[in-house]
């Protein structure tokens, strides 16, 4: 198993070797299909840099084939619309004609278009207004448009390609030329699909864990900033939790790193699943998540905290057959606005601070950081039995109810968040806060 690092490593040389076979698809595009070769990630180094490999099966996009791609031919003429496409359809293309300018837009509008063949006279929408729509309906994506002219109408051809057409065939058509045209503008749609693809796998991989697939640290950054700008101008509050993998290490012995990576991806999902759509959740280094809940108050992220400490607890894990292994989280929580909280660093301070001190108090507990140093731990143990609250509640005969929300926050205790029995430990203002540890 690779380290972290080498992993990403790696997945970004096999990008970049796409890219390079790209550059050389481009240099080839007049090259027979069977003298290219493409360049593939073959076996890894020891330093995580992979070694080429030539496969001849893999072709570069300029040399894989581009028939059965979908030309749809534009003409107010019928005899040139089916000499048109009987020509593309006798060469393996899938033709589809339409009569008009407004339909040709209608029918890209739809998908699943590749080239756009248009006659530059035409009723309703002319070729050179139809080519226009077309280029700004697909900015985001490439769609050859190639005009069909007369020889002598010079000033039409040069109108149209500066608005975007990207080739012109002049009538009456040669075949010949007409489908080398064709077929040179739907290698480059191939190319220029191609790079789309290579530069999304790389954006992908700069902002995503390549193990977890959650955001890394330098996306977390960036949105961090964004969410607490938007906290400081709007007064909303703004928690922050750290989670870290009690004795993970040990975890690494007794498995292996696979085991180990797995425990990872599994809290990992755990994670992923108790938040909303618009808190964000990143690996914040090897072992350590951090979460940033937008416009969430102080009982709210002591709920999230305790339903991913809850979910990790119940995770039991198997190596080789062995007595299943329980995996336990510790979680500091820190909040803005507060006393000790102005800034973007301090909020990250304040976590970290809540999360060596569960740490120190041993682990599997969750810790809250909350004004002029003041830390304190929920009791946050099993679902304790409801007999208390069975006792309270037949006193004003109403059936027991429990609170799925946590109390507000008390610098002078805290209180079981599960249970109706009374505060079990109290936060003080010291270097070793009273905390309670959860049973798991």
């Amino acid at each position: 198993m690779w380290p972290l690092g080498d992993r990403r490593r790696a997945a970004i040389w096999n990008v970049a070797l796409e890219c390079q076979s790209f550059d050389a698809s481009l240099q080839g595009l007049g090259r027979s299909p069977n003298a290219a070769a493409s360049v593939t990630l073959g076996s890894v180094s020891d330093d995580g840099r992979p070694e080429r490999s030539e496969r001849s099966s893999s072709l570069p996009p300029a040399s894989r084939p581009v028939t059965g791609s979908n030309v749809l031919v534009a003409d107010d003429d019928r005899v040139t619309r089916d000499l048109l496409a009987g020509i593309l359809r006798g060469h393996g293309y899938n033709v589809e004609t339409v009569e008009d300018g407004q339909y040709a837009v209608d029918r890209v509008g739809k998908g699943g278009i590749d080239l756009v063949l248009l006659d530059i006279m035409m009723p309703r929408l002319s070729g050179l207004e139809t080519c226009r729509l077309l280029k700004g309906m697909t900015t985001a994506s490439f769609l050859p448009v190639v005009l069909c002219t007369v020889k002598t109408d010079t000033a039409s051809r040069v109108e149209g390609l500066k608005i975007g057409a990207d080739d012109y065939v002049c009538k009456p058509f040669d075949e010949r030329e007409l489908l080398a045209r064709v077929e040179a503008m739907l290698r480059i749609k191939q190319l220029h699909d191609h790079v789309e693809k290579a530069r999304a796998k790389l954006e992908q991989l700069s902002v995503h864990d390549d193990l977890t697939g959650l955001y890394n640290y330098r996306y977390l950054n960036s949105r961090l900033n964004e969410e607490f700008k938007r906290a400081e101008r709007y007064h909303d509050p703004l928690a922050c939790i750290v989670i870290d993998i009690d004795r993970l290490q040990g975890l690494n012995d007794l498995g292996g790193r696979a085991f180990g990576d797995s425990v990872i991806k599994a809290v990992a999902d755990v994670i992923r699943r108790s938040v909303r759509e618009v808190d964000v959740v990143a690996r914040y280094g090897g072992e350590e998540f951090l979460l940033v809940l937008p416009s969430t108050h102080f009982a709210g992220s002591v709920t999230v905290a305790e339903r991913i400490w809850r979910e990790a607890s119940e995770r039991s894990f198997v190596v080789d057959l062995a007595k299943p292994t329980k995996v336990t989280v510790s979680i500091g929580v820190a909040l803005y606005p507060s006393r000790d909280v102005r800034t973007k660093d301090a909020l990250l301070r304040a976590a970290d601070a809540a999360l060596h001190q569960a740490k120190r108090d041993g682990g599997n507990r969750i810790c809250v950081f909350q004004q002029q140093g003041y830390l304190y731990t929920p009791a946050v143990g099993p679902p304790a039995r409801d007999a208390p609250a069975e006792k309270a509640d037949k006193r004003s005969n109403r059936p027991p109810r429990r609170s799925s929300r946590p109390p507000p926050a008390d610098t002078t205790g805290s209180t079981r968040p599960d249970s109706g029995s009374p505060p079990s430990s109290r936060a003080r203002k010291s270097d070793a806060p009273l905390s309670r540890r959860g049973s798991s």
